[in-house]
């Protein structure tokens, strides 16, 4: 740290309890001068010397007949007034980064300049700070945090831009000619410590180019804002360099932040910090994380920052959505909302994350050119299938809430239900965690939430669950059976085929004549199944899978309950005529599977494709 010592006289000031300042000579004091609360007995003539406001007060007071001088707007106070009169009597007087600023707003207060002495306190503070502090990174920080407590006269001598144009001029300068000895808040390694035994080669290290930030995570927000925005004015220092100083003022600044929950005594002061720091975000996407920028948002909702504040924030995160974490997703409402997570907000991010497509198709159709290279905004399959995954996360956790409305459910899967997706896992374990947590929803919702997802892109895994899953309707379980049949059936790495018309049906709850032609009503598909009717289920299809024919010796050893279902389930399946178009349909079913989606494969291997193809002959009757 800078410093440096005015006089050259030992101190003689006293201190007689705390209100009272003396000094000890041989002449008796002839003036009191009282600053705040405490009294100083001094001496007129080194005083009046050098300072114009006491001339005047000196002769105000004689006129009146007055004993004292008052002053109490003196900035600094007592301490900084006890400098100035020390300077005026020699006394040795030592100014450094954190007095000099206090010194010399009091010496501008007192008129402490040329026109009275050669050499006055103004003067030499003023050289001190050109010279010495302001050519100091270290102490250039420490002044421009004292300058606060010295408003407005620090502001109105220029000592808060001085400091400001200081610390911005040394942070932009090129890391080559950056010494370590400008920061005090990087970790020093060894040979700094000098125990390093080759410390005598070490002459230099590579500064990174963010050095300087955690540094000016000491200031104040006021006066950290209005340096970002000098550094950024410059166009020297890299959007993603000033993206990491703010994200170290987040952490340092707002407690819990890292965590993702603000812990804050003063509302106000911590909605200015948010605020601020998203005012400074830099323009160019991806110079903060979208994982940052979602805490910033989770903390302006907790805040009750404006809408301009989190307007901006989902604009950003929207255009670089891929990025995110469903951890990071989940942002809470405030206290009183009947939900647990603030779902619209997410909404209006994946609007964002959409509309980018499709403004980028609307410039493609506008310039009628294809092109090679990806526009910037075309949005790739791989960002539409990472949000896809974000999505189906984040509508796993949101249906815990037991007061999430399907309809809220619905819409934030449909936002991204265009998006190719090669397996619906993740969706198909969102709506499993719905029916659990929403066992009182109605046939026609449970209808709703299951036509999300598609059973053909169910893996192995996930149709052994579905087909064992007490919540699905018995719609459901038989497409996810029939499609088990037809992936076992089909040939390696052919496609699954298209629905058939039966299962079509199923799906959309239109059974044609047969409706009016049973007493099973469509309640009765939307229903859920029994664990009994589930294994009952899966026997009959089991006997009727694809290139298999027998079934008759699986039916010996059943339990009256198993055949009173499979009975059920039989009148179930037959009244529909649902399982009659499934056995008239899996031959043209097969064929279509190996002309359509595995041509190529079918052509090759003639005798694979004959033994897939179901037989009628030794099928055993379900009738």
């Amino acid at each position: 740290m800078k410093f440096m010592k005015l006089g050259s006289k030992p101190d003689s000031f006293q201190t007689d309890g705390n209100n009272v300042r003396y000094v000890t000579t041989e002449l008796a004091t002839d003036i009191v001068v009282k600053v705040g609360d405490v009294r100083f007995y001094l001496h007129k003539f080194p005083l009046l010397s050098k300072s114009a406001r006491l001339q005047k007060l000196v002769a105000t007071t004689n006129e009146g007949n007055e004993d004292e001088v008052h002053i109490h707007d003196i900035p600094g106070g007592p301490a900084a007034f006890e400098i100035c009169a020390k300077f005026c009597y020699g006394i040795t007087v030592t100014l450094n980064a954190y007095n000099v600023i206090a010194a010399r707003c009091a010496a501008e207060y007192l008129g402490m300049n040329e026109t009275l002495e050669k050499g006055n306190l103004i003067y030499k503070v003023d050289v001190f700070l050109n010279f010495s502090i302001f050519r100091s990174w270290k102490d250039s920080i420490i002044v421009l945090q004292t300058t606060k407590l010295l408003l407005p006269l620090s502001e109105e001598l220029k000592l808060v831009s001085h400091c400001i144009d200081s610390i911005t001029s040394r942070a932009s300068v090129d890391v080559s000619k950056v010494d370590w000895s400008y920061t005090y808040s990087q970790k020093m390694l060894p040979e700094e410590n000098g125990n390093d035994s080759n410390w005598n080669s070490i002459k230099s290290r590579v500064v990174p180019k963010d050095w300087w930030v955690e540094d000016l995570c000491e200031l104040e927000v006021d006066l950290y804002k209005r340096l970002i925005v000098m550094i950024k004015d410059k166009g020297i220092i890299s959007s993603e360099v000033i993206g990491k100083a703010l994200k170290a003022y987040a952490l340092r600044r707002l407690p819990g932040f890292s965590k993702g929950i603000i812990q804050c005594g003063d509302v106000l002061k911590t909605r200015s910090i948010v605020d601020t720091i998203v005012w400074l975000l830099p323009s160019e996407k991806g110079s903060v994380s979208c994982g940052f920028m979602l805490k910033l948002l989770k903390a302006a909702v907790s805040m009750d920052s404006g809408e301009m504040v989190k307007g901006e924030l989902v604009k950003k995160i929207g255009q670089q959505l891929e990025e995110a974490s469903v951890n990071d997703f989940l942002i809470q409402v405030k206290d009183g909302e009947t939900t647990v997570y603030d779902v619209n907000i997410v909404q209006k991010i994946l609007e964002v994350f959409l509309i980018q497509d499709k403004n980028a198709e609307g410039e493609l159709e506008e310039s009628r050119e294809i092109q090679e290279i990806r526009r910037p905004g075309i949005l790739s399959e791989a960002s539409k299938l990472m949000v896809a995954k974000l999505v189906d996360g984040y509508l796993t956790e949101i249906a815990k809430d037991p007061n999430l409305p399907l309809a809220t459910f619905a819409d934030v899967a449909e936002m991204v239900s265009g998006f190719a997706r090669p397996a619906h896992d993740g969706l198909y374990r969102a709506i499993d965690m719905y029916l659990k947590e929403h066992p009182g929803i109605s046939k026609s919702e449970r209808k709703r939430i299951c036509r999300l997802m598609d059973c053909k892109k169910l893996s192995v895994d996930a149709c052994m669950h579905a087909v064992q899953n007490e919540r699905l309707p018995l719609r459901v379980v038989v497409q996810v059976l029939f499609f088990e049949q037809v992936r076992a059936a089909a040939s390696s790495g052919s496609s699954t085929p298209d629905l058939p018309k039966a299962i079509k049906d199923l799906n959309s709850g239109s059974h044609g004549s047969s409706r009016s032609a049973t007493t099973n009503t469509e309640e009765e598909w939307d229903a859920v199944a029994t664990a009994e009717e589930l294994r009952a289920l899966r026997g009959e299809l089991a006997a009727l899978r694809l290139g298999h024919g027998g079934g008759s010796e699986r039916s010996g050893g059943k339990s009256n309950a198993d055949n009173t279902a499979i009975g059920k389930m039989k009148g179930l399946l037959m009244s529909k005529k649902i399982f009659s178009k499934l056995l008239s349909n899996k031959r043209a079913l097969i064929e279509n599977s190996g002309s359509d989606s595995s041509e190529s494969l079918g052509s090759a291997n003639p005798e694979a494709a004959a033994k897939s193809t179901p037989s009628r002959k030794g099928r055993h009757s379900v009738s």
